[in-house]
């Protein structure tokens, strides 16, 4: 990869995907149960947001702030007792934001077989300064052909993400200049 490919317009120097690579993991309880009796799921997305804030502010040097959500797919119940393992790493920078994927892995406490994958989700995140205003971040550099396979499919995601807010600022636009109310 030439020099140029691995610095951003402002000329930040890149990072590889493995420098802010991260695993979070935490034992579940019955404090993190639902009615069901199976983890809530609104604790493995915290856990999801919170190592993919770490990474986004390891890559991009300083604050970063949770933008959007793109995905968040569950695959197998939780329960308590299972050390879940939840994996993130940048896959995609723009100019001042920075796709972030996550794998949730469970360990079953009875069980002593490989970890379970039990969901994975898709994160934005802006880099921020001390005022809120976007920072520029530095380029992900992807390492492995999983890593440039993660950078091409986090493409495709923002190109999609921004026709969707696309085509619905236009649909209330017209909708409004037709008179009707959202």
């Amino acid at each position: 990869m030439t020099d140029q490919a691995q610095r951003s317009e402002s000329g930040i120097p890149g990072k590889p995907t493995s420098a802010s690579r991260t695993t979070l993991s935490h034992i579940m309880t019955h404090s993190d149960t639902n009615l069901l009796g199976t983890v809530h799921g609104g604790v493995i997305m915290k856990l999801v947001d919170d190592a993919a804030g770490a990474v986004a502010g390891r890559h991009s040097g300083g604050p970063a702030v949770t933008a959007s959500m793109d995905e968040m797919v569950f695959l197998e119940p939780v329960r308590v007792g299972d050390l879940v393992h939840v994996k993130a790493q940048v896959n995609w920078t723009g100019r001042s934001s920075m796709e972030v994927g996550v794998r949730v892995l469970a360990e079953r406490w009875n069980e002593s077989a490989p970890a379970t994958r039990v969901g994975s989700a898709y994160l934005v995140f802006a880099a921020v300064d001390a005022d809120g205003k976007p920072r520029p971040v530095p380029p992900v550099i992807p390492e492995t052909e999983r890593d440039k396979r993660r950078c091409q499919e986090a493409q495709i995601r923002r190109t999609h993400r921004l026709a969707r807010r696309r085509a619905i600022k236009e649909l209330r636009e017209r909708r409004a200049a037709e008179g009707h109310e959202d």
